[in-house]
């Protein structure tokens, strides 16, 4: 029997998940339901730039929802942006902040050296919009624009389980 295990970070409190008998990994990844709508709208990162999903057709997309507050968001940052340097043609990753100030986010991407495009959700909005109540949430959306699946907690996204998720995403 095969034992899971989940830490993950929900509204600042820590949560353990565990079911069956062997350490697994510290996520789940759920398909994305076949009738619910996809969010639409655009998202502006802390730059002013304008990101649509239709617009990046073509390419893998990752929607990542974190906060500087959650230990597992902090750890699998790294991990992300080595995954978007592998792909930079073929994959965007980009961050959604939940409910932080632009100035708490400034020093995370400062002391991160984080490169990756950061949307600020204000108010929690998008995060409520595309079903996110787990910390580190990550959509995964295929190249033709289709949403797969979606990551709840930590993953190491430049690692085998990491790429296992995302290369059939890719195009080409």
């Amino acid at each position: 029997m095969k034992r899971r295990s989940a830490l993950v970070c929900l509204g600042g409190t820590w949560l353990a998940a565990t079911a069956g008998a062997q350490a697994g990994p510290g996520y789940d990844a759920q398909p994305w339901p076949r009738k619910q709508p996809v969010p639409s709208g655009n998202m502006v990162d802390m730059q002013g730039a304008d990101w649509r999903l239709p617009a990046l057709r073509g390419r893998a997309v990752l929607l990542n929802f974190w906060a500087s507050w959650c230990e597992p968001c902090k750890e699998e940052m790294p991990s992300l942006q080595a995954l978007a340097d592998r792909h930079p043609d073929r994959l965007v990753v980009l961050t959604i902040n939940l409910k932080e100030s632009p100035e708490a986010i400034a020093r995370f991407v400062r002391s991160s050296g984080l490169r990756l495009p950061v949307v600020r959700d204000a108010d929690g909005s998008l995060a409520r919009a595309w079903g996110v109540r787990i910390y580190p949430s990550t959509v995964l959306v295929d190249a033709q624009g289709r949403v797969r699946s979606v990551v709840r907690g930590g993953l190491d996204w430049a690692g085998e389980e990491g790429a296992g998720l995302v290369g059939p995403l890719l195009p080409g």
